[in-house]
């Protein structure tokens, strides 16, 4: 069974914790590796590194807009 790596995660600056402590992190730190988790919540899902850079290449391109 293997190890699970220590992740050392960020919150975006934009993130503001009022009364409100929900914000996503993301963390890099693991190589070939990206977690992201809830702040609040602890709950983490983990990609490869082409996984979430697919990811953020369609977030820029729009692809995950959503229509009103």
């Amino acid at each position: 069974m293997s190890e699970r790596p220590d992740f050392e995660f960020r919150t975006s600056s934009t993130c503001k914790y009022n009364n409100d402590p929900r914000c996503v992190e993301v963390a890099t730190n693991v190589p070939g590796k990206v977690a992201v988790r809830h702040s609040a919540t602890g709950l983490t899902v983990e990609f490869t590194a082409v996984e979430w850079t697919d990811f953020l290449t369609g977030a820029k391109l729009g692809e995950f807009d959503l229509s009103a």
